[in-house]
């Protein structure tokens, strides 16, 4: 479950400018391989959740499949965006301990 460290983490890549966002960005820089993690939306639709996670298992890179559109949207501030993608390796790797249970802050 995405919680509010893991929000945390992924507004400072935001404000860092390590996030791609919205699907046409989102593939273009799979396909140049700078994404190093894919976050998409619970309640995005079918069709892209299986275009994505074809696109990642294509190029190994690893999917958060969790959370809702509107709270990752508030998270980078944006509105209505169900794909976010990390492109640094280690706000990545940061993510993907605390969202598989490890390194618990608090």
């Amino acid at each position: 479950m995405i919680n509010n460290n893991i929000l945390g983490l992924i507004g400072l890549a935001m404000k860092a400018g390590k996030i791609c966002f919205g699907a046409d960005s989102v593939e273009e820089n799979i396909i140049k391989q700078k994404v190093k993690l894919l976050i998409i939306s619970e309640d995005s639709s079918e069709r892209t959740k299986n275009k994505f996670i074809k696109l990642c298992e294509k190029y190994n890179i690893p999917v958060i499949i969790d959370g809702d559109i509107d709270t990752l949207s508030k998270a980078i501030g944006k509105n209505n965006k169900a794909i976010i993608g990390i492109k640094d390796i280690n706000f990545a790797e940061s993510i993907q301990k605390k969202y598989n249970g490890g390194d618990v802050i608090g």
